[in-house]
């Protein structure tokens, strides 16, 4: 990663969408009830504890995109951040925002286009510019588990925040 004291202006657009993206998702995770973390829509579903922790995890992929050329599941293990509290998971999404912005900042624009590959082993899920990485990783993945978040919450009466635009339960703002 080359670093540079004047972020570009890919990087600095790229991090003003991840703030601002990111302040839809906090108001989403704020809602998330710790008595609730274990519940599940379908036996098939991820618990909604579990949920959460994995849309506050995909704040913090910038970071590794900017440091690293990929990442290969094959090669690391993971293990899922799993919060105790909502407040642990509202803390652990803040670090992992304020760690991706600056890690985004830091990157020149030049660094921005080279290369990222999502893979396990010989399968390759995908391989774009860095800035594409965040794009699908944060935003896309992180848009999508959003939305399921948001059925939970609608699903056991938990007031909706607007997010695009008003819902049921809030008007925009």
């Amino acid at each position: 990663m080359e670093t540079n004291s004047t972020p570009g202006r890919i990087a600095s657009a790229l991090a003003a969408d991840l703030i601002a993206d990111a302040a839809v998702t906090r108001r989403v995770l704020e809602r998330v009830p710790a008595e609730k973390f274990d519940w599940k829509p379908h036996e098939k579903s991820t618990a909604f504890g579990r949920l959460a922790g994995h849309i506050a995890e995909l704040q913090g992929f910038p970071v590794m995109i900017m440091k690293e050329d990929g990442l290969d599941f094959a090669e690391r293990e993971y293990k899922p951040f799993e919060p105790a509290s909502n407040e642990e998971l509202l803390k652990f999404f803040d670090e992992a925002v304020a760690a991706s912005k600056a890690a985004i900042l830091a990157t020149s624009d030049e660094d921005l286009q080279k290369d990222w590959t999502l893979r396990s082993g010989e399968t390759v899920f995908f391989t774009l510019p860095k800035i594409g990485a965040v794009k699908a990783m944060v935003s896309g993945h992180g848009i999508h588990h959003r939305g399921q978040l948001s059925v939970y919450l609608r699903l056991n009466d938990i007031p909706v925040p607007s997010i695009y635009g008003p819902s049921a339960d809030e008007s925009v703002g």
